[in-house]
């Protein structure tokens, strides 16, 4: 039986990678989410690792709820993103060994998943977002493509006056026909607010209305779906799951958006995934960024039966993300005809680049000369 033996972090203000190495030298490689990841890199090693050290790699939805109750204390985000890095790793740890996609072993296969080209950005003019989604289409053969409105938890503050009412004809006019629409409000209107967007939404065709409102307000968000034909969307923020089973059960929204690293893991987001297709919701996970959640995400689509129409696909380059650069060997995030492509290489199919490691900083948690903390000593009993 293969047990955890190493857990080591590679990690900048940015992105962390996790390799967690078994007793017989068989390893794999994850991530935690990104940003603050140097934060996260000091709460795997010192609240997450521990915990993991001799566990079997069969069990990684044991060992999850495991750490998450001997953590009990620390329900927040923090600790959830941390032992994303941990799920994912033992995922491509296990697909490694058995020589099998991670689509393989959660029941899928191998192949394409249609991408919707997804903007980050609300400081662009309406015309050249317009310009800029159509090309992008054209060129890549993006089916879908979604852009912002509102400002970020706004509180009906645009992101300057009278930019909603303006980009969403603007764009759905230059997209026209045959590609499908989204936009993203990023909690950023109130309830009358919301209703009143989201019905200019619908006269213009967008069929995908994500965070219309506060997304901690499962109430306002029900009365928002309720109202609108459109489907409206949210989830991504999401890491508890008792406030998950209140969603689904709502429901209060008509289609799920977990984001695997925020929410934990692949583990922790197969369980949303079933919850909602118990409920007949569609699972459309959020995956903002080109890091491994855009490749775990595309897995994941690969295999569960309620998965959404499409993978979110960040059209931005360096000016917006640029510590994605670099993160990968090889060229992973390949569009062909607006689709990427789940290979049936081992695992996640892909290996973080090594000049990218050589100047990460570099922790390192193993069986050989453990020592835990005073607080895991004296609470925890660890030795």
């Amino acid at each position: 039986m293969l047990t955890i033996a190493r857990l080591e972090t590679f990690s900048n203000e940015f992105v962390c990678f996790v390799r967690v190495t078994a007793q017989d030298g068989s390893f794999g490689w994850g991530q935690c989410a990104p940003y603050n990841a140097d934060i996260t890199a000091a709460i795997f090693h010192r609240q997450i690792a521990p915990w993991a050290l001799g566990w079997p790699v069969a069990e990684a939805a044991e060992l999850g709820t495991h750490i998450l109750t001997m953590e009990h204390k620390y329900p927040g985000s923090y600790l959830q993103r941390a032992l994303a890095g941990l799920d994912t790793a033992l995922w491509d740890l296990r697909g490694r060994v058995a020589e099998q996609p991670v689509a393989a072993l959660i029941g899928g296969r191998p192949g394409r998943v249609r991408l919707y080209a997804s903007s980050m950005r609300r400081d662009i003019q309406p015309d050249l977002e317009a310009e800029r989604l159509a090309r992008l289409c054209g060129e890549q053969g993006f089916t879908a493509a979604k852009w912002r409105i509102g400002a970020e938890c706004g509180a009906d503050r645009d992101q300057w006056e009278g930019r909603t009412e303006v980009i969403i004809p603007t764009v759905a006019a230059r997209l026209g026909q045959g590609i499908d629409m989204l936009v993203d409000a990023n909690s950023g209107f109130s309830l009358p607010r919301a209703i009143e967007v989201g019905r200019r939404l619908e006269d213009n065709g967008v069929t995908h209305y994500e965070e219309p409102v506060a997304w901690w307000d499962i109430d306002a968000t029900c009365a928002v779906t309720e109202a609108l034909e459109i489907d409206v969307t949210g989830g991504e923020q999401d890491c508890d799951m008792a406030q998950w089973q209140r969603i689904v059960a709502a429901p209060a929204v008509d289609v799920v958006q977990p984001d695997i690293l925020y929410l934990g893991g692949l583990t922790r987001t197969l369980d949303v995934a079933r919850m909602a297709a118990h409920a007949g919701l569609p699972c459309t996970p959020h995956a903002a960024n080109l890091s491994l959640v855009t490749i775990a995400t595309a897995h994941l689509l690969r295999a569960v039966p309620n998965a959404g129409k499409y993978l979110e696909f960040s059209i931005e380059g360096d000016d917006y993300y640029p510590w994605q650069r670099g993160l990968f060997e090889g060229d992973p995030f390949r569009v062909t005809e607006g689709h990427i492509e789940v290979t049936d290489a081992p695992g996640w199919g892909v290996e973080p680049a090594a000049a990218w490691l050589a100047q990460a900083g570099h922790r390192e948690t193993s069986t050989e000369g453990y020592a835990p903390s005073a607080y895991n000593r004296l609470y925890h009993g660890q030795s």
